[in-house]
């Protein structure tokens, strides 16, 4: 299976965001990617929680989702869109990951778990679950006849997740990610290619990168881990960008027949 990951510095307005993000996807498709993930945040990025919430929609009213579906439809591939910043039918705002079928419908959705409420030693802080209502459940979709364990971000710090993705069937996990620099550099790549390691899985990392207009920065540097571990593919920077990757799709089967630490888990009481 062909995959591209789109890298992006996400504009703090939809319409910008739209006419940053479908170059990127169109040059992945035009390259023979079959599936397209995007990172984290691909329709808007804006820290300020008071101007952020007045511009978000539901789901279905999204531009940029919308001119995702089309051109998931109109090119005949799946098109993951790692996450959108967008409205529950209760109201709250939601960090939800959508994955769109080759016919330009929704097929699944995800809403982040794990709401990133951190103190970095660098002095930077940040309260997701101030803006954001997390999500209460694991989500699995099949693309092509793969299962995919869907995440975002800060769900990366949270082993049992991808452990049970892993045992619903998902050999393929996608982390898209807005991750911060200090815990970029110190965290990224380790913590993808463990999570590839105990599930013997691939693993599919979309990042934003660089220097937003909201005055954020983000760490970039978009990979593709091997369930044995192994950086199949990576970027070595922030700048926007596409990185493509072919899956061995029999090589998470060989990886957990090798090692097989999902069948091999006991019980067990204490401490």
């Amino acid at each position: 299976m062909k995959i591209a990951l789109i890298q992006t510095r996400t504009p703090a307005s939809h319409a910008a965001a739209v006419d940053h993000t479908l170059p990127l996807v169109e040059e992945a498709v035009t390259q023979g990617a079959r599936f397209v993930l995007t990172p984290e945040g691909t329709n808007i990025l804006q820290k300020d929680r008071e101007t952020l919430l007045p511009q978000l929609t539901r789901l279905e009213d999204d531009p940029v989702v919308a001119a995702l579906r089309e051109t998931a439809r109109a090119r005949g591939v799946w098109i993951d869109v790692g996450s959108a910043l967008v409205l529950r039918e209760d109201g709250a705002a939601a960090n939800r990951q959508v994955l769109i079928d080759p016919q330009g419908a929704v097929a699944a959705t995800y809403d982040k778990l794990h709401m990133f409420d951190v103190n970095l030693p660098n002095g930077e802080t940040a309260r997701e679950s101030a803006t954001y209502a997390p999500g209460d459940r694991a989500v699995t979709a099949d693309v092509d006849g793969v299962r995919f364990g869907l995440s975002i971000c800060y769900d990366l710090r949270f082993p049992a997740l991808y452990r049970a993705l892993a045992l619903a069937g998902a050999e393929v996990m996608t982390i898209p990610a807005a991750f911060t620099r200090p815990t970029g550099e110190a965290h990224w790549e380790v913590l993808m290619r463990a999570r590839a390691i105990e599930t013997g899985s691939y693993v599919l990392a979309a990042a934003q990168g660089g220097f937003h207009e909201d005055r954020r920065g983000t760490w970039g540097r978009s990979l593709v881990v091997g369930p044995w571990g192994e950086v199949v593919a990576s970027l070595d920077h922030d700048e926007p960008g596409v990185l493509l990757a072919d899956l061995d799709l029999a090589a998470p089967r060989k990886a957990r027949a090798a090692i097989p630490a999902l069948a091999n888990a006991r019980p067990f009481t204490g401490p």
